[in-house]
């Protein structure tokens, strides 16, 4: 009935129990769910979980907050490292990528460049492989459209998950022909002007997502988030729209089959 477009599952707290977080999506309903790859080091463990279950499906890139620390390196791709990755039948997306300014420390936007070059391998690999892109952009919504629509030049597509942005970012976005996601956010009382977002981005552009283990939904909040818990979600953004749940289920599983190219359930019976 449900999907989960976007979840981290090897996170720690997680991964260790991803045969459990299985036994929850199949008594909440939830028919499918996208490993989200955040850097090269976890990117076979994180195609390694999509391999154990039909459920399941994977992303490879690397996180626009992901840099070196003083303790561990964190390699940076190439785009033949993306596209010789995505060969792969369980890797679905590229990303998550884009920018990230909340967190400059003392930085100017100049500083920023690693990222966005970042942002750009990204955008290459995914007009080489056909892929989607997974985009993250906090407080740096005007130069992730730019680049988007500078390097990709029309040609590439994907959804900007987790969605906080405002209405007019949101139209940009569906304007260059990207779709929107929608997480536990929008059931968050201090979360109004996001619901409006939600309402007006078209049923057919939307897509749902928990962004597990971060950002639970009411009434889990506070907990540690799964797939399982993206009905929730659905259930909130069927209310925001005044249609019943099952319709926006059909219609968030069906975009999540178009955008990712992947069959998740029949629904002929309901056609």
């Amino acid at each position: 009935m449900w999907v989960d477009s976007h979840c981290h599952l090897g996170f720690e707290g997680l991964r260790e129990r991803v045969d459990d977080l299985l036994v929850e999506m199949d008594r909440s309903q939830v028919d499918a769910a996208l490993c989200i790859c955040t850097t090269m080091e976890e990117a076979d463990e994180v195609r390694a979980l999509a391999y154990k279950s039909d459920k399941l499906w994977a992303s490879v890139g690397v996180h626009p907050d992901t840099e070196d620390g003083e303790t561990e390196r964190h390699s940076e791709p190439s785009v033949a490292d993306l596209v010789g990755r995505a060969q792969d039948p369980k890797i679905k997306a590229i990303g998550e990528t884009g920018l990230d300014y909340y967190r400059l420390q003392g930085r100017s936007l100049l500083d920023m460049a690693w990222q966005r070059d970042r942002f750009a391998v990204h955008i290459e690999a995914a007009r080489q492989t056909g892929l989607p892109l997974i985009i993250h952009t906090r407080s740096a919504s005007e130069d992730t459209l730019r680049i988007l629509s500078e390097v990709g030049q029309g040609q590439v597509g994907g959804v900007f998950h987790c969605f906080t942005e405002t209405m007019e970012v949101a139209r940009a976005a569906l304007d260059l022909g990207f779709s929107i996601s929608f997480s536990g956010i929008i059931t968050f009382k201090n979360a109004a002007d996001l619901r409006e977002v939600a309402r007006w981005v078209p049923l057919d552009r939307c897509l749902i997502e928990t962004d597990s283990p971060y950002l639970a939904p009411v009434p889990h909040r506070g907990k540690t988030n799964q797939p399982a818990y993206v009905a929730h979600v659905g259930q909130a953004l069927a209310q925001l729209k005044s249609l019943p749940a099952q319709v926006v289920a059909e219609a968030t599983t069906r975009n999540f089959e178009h955008l990712f190219g992947v069959k998740v359930r029949d629904f002929s019976e309901n056609s």
